[in-house]
């Protein structure tokens, strides 16, 4: 673990405490928020990455629909515009955690995730988007020497799933991107990329509004009820209310409008920073000519990548749980976690040393007790959710809409048939002390994850911290 030095906090001093990607220009201007009453035939709840591409499938599949988003805030405030932006194509959270949760069903949830992945980046293409696609695959490096074999034994899984991988030795991994703390590493040559999230999420509110969706921001909802006259649902806000035939919950980490999400999806902060722009020198001095993503392979991991102007994206190992599952905007910084990770920082790129961090800032993960989302109906089949996806999500969410749009549907498909949609993970228990370990956002693959449930240790202003001595 990295000790604070001067050298990390002279490279965060003028760093500002907002998320890289929503400062950026190009953000579209405001919506406006509810006001009064209206109807619709499918209302969407949230304005992530969920729900917006529900509502574009939803238009897809009928365009007569009409389609009502609401927005709490405004478009890709949560998750979807703080994350990392790795797109993977993983639906189980990487392969051995869907070995242990969904081994019958593998293999198709394998084939699932790769085509959720290709139409996913097929409709960046054909609506335009710019979200500043890089089809770049993923390195996990081993920072310790034992983390080589368990690396060695997840080549093995890959390739029974006929994907292109390597395993590197610490030469060559260090070939790769230069880091004197690389042990090895495991090169998945497929199946992940990343991109601009916000430009991503900006891209589809557009294209949804081209396709003649209604967009609303600044319009928290305060609950459901049922529309007994019209067999259908009343979304309540604050001194407005839409009657709606459906809807579709798309909060993910806020707070659930149903049961069923309350007690299986908790919110997790974690902490990201940005660097200013390498000089061609720098850029030299590191490699990373392939432009990969990268992931350590430690417990507690971090996550990284380069962006177009080329930055580095740094951010993850801790995993913060705040107590009656904090979420609110003051949560957005935790100084210790940013200099913690100012530290680990120049642990892995010591010729990186007076580099400037531009941006930091956090975002909550919504994770469940098997760390892959869950989905399901409320309301007699009126009301359908998707939420849960633990980092995976900019990927997933889109996989996460098809499923609650079939779901609400009423006719079986493919995707409500498997036994991933139709078992729910179990609730988190009711306890004093409150889950934690879980593995931190927008994470590019599955990792060896303390007990969520069970397992803490008491960090700062009120805070769980995940552990590296927790079992596993």
């Amino acid at each position: 673990m990295a000790v604070p030095t001067e050298a990390a906090s002279a490279a965060l001093a003028n760093a500002e405490p907002t998320p890289y990607w929503l400062a950026q220009d190009g953000r579209p201007e405001p919506r406006p928020g509810l006001t009064g009453s209206t109807a619709a035939d499918l209302v969407i709840v949230g304005g992530g990455f969920t729900g917006l591409w529900a509502a574009v499938q939803a238009k897809e599949d009928d365009p007569t629909r009409d389609v009502l988003l609401l927005e709490a805030g405004r478009i890709a405030d949560g998750a979807s515009g703080r994350n990392g932006g790795f797109v993977s194509a993983s639906l189980t959270h990487g392969l051995a955690n869907g070995l242990t949760h969904f081994p019958q069903e593998l293999q198709q949830l394998h084939h699932l995730g790769l085509r959720n992945f290709e139409a996913l980046l097929g409709s960046i293409e054909r609506y335009g988007i710019d979200a500043r696609v890089e089809r770049t695959g993923e390195v996990t490096v081993a920072t310790a020497p034992w983390q080589v074999s368990a690396l060695a034994d997840a080549v093995d899984l890959h390739r029974t799933f006929d994907e292109r991988v390597d395993l590197l030795d610490a030469e060559a991994a260090r070939q790769l991107v230069h880091s004197p703390t690389y042990h090895g590493a495991m090169w998945v040559r497929d199946g992940v990329a990343l991109v601009d999230p916000s430009r991503l999420a900006w891209g589809l509110l557009e294209t949804a509004e081209a396709l003649g969706v209604r967009v609303l921001e600044h319009t928290p909802i305060a609950g459901l009820d049922r529309d007994g006259a019209n067999a259908g649902i009343v979304v309540l806000g604050h001194g407005a209310s839409v009657r709606a035939r459906q809807v579709l919950l798309a909060t993910n980490a806020f707070r659930g409008l149903v049961p069923a999400i309350r007690a299986r999806v908790v919110p997790v902060w974690d902490y990201v920073l940005m660097t200013e722009p390498l000089t061609a020198p720098q850029m030299e001095s590191i490699g990373w000519s392939g432009r990969q993503g990268l992931a350590d392979a430690s417990n507690q991991f971090h996550y990284y990548r380069l962006t177009s102007d080329n930055r580095i994206l740094w951010g993850g190992y801790d995993a913060v749980y705040y107590r009656n599952n904090g979420i609110g905007p003051e949560l957005g910084q935790r100084d210790e976690t940013h200099q913690l990770l100012a530290g680990q920082f120049l642990d892995t790129f010591p010729q990186l040393e007076g580099v400037r961090f531009t941006h930091r800032w956090g975002g909550p993960i919504a994770t469940t007790t098997r760390f892959t989302l869950t989905a399901g109906t409320a309301h007699r089949g009126r009301v359908a959710y998707a939420v849960g996806y633990t980092g995976l999500g900019v990927g997933a969410s889109r996989f996460g809409a098809r499923v609650a749009l079939d779901l609400l549907s009423g006719s079986p498909t493919e995707l409500t048939e498997l036994r991933f949609i139709q078992r729910k993970p179990l609730p988190f228990r009711p306890r004093r002390r409150s889950p934690s370990s879980i593995s931190p956002a927008s994470t590019p693959r599955s990792r060896s994850i303390a007990g969520a449930a069970s397992c803490s240790t008491s960090g700062r202003s009120g805070a769980r911290r995940a552990s590296r001595s927790c079992p596993n």
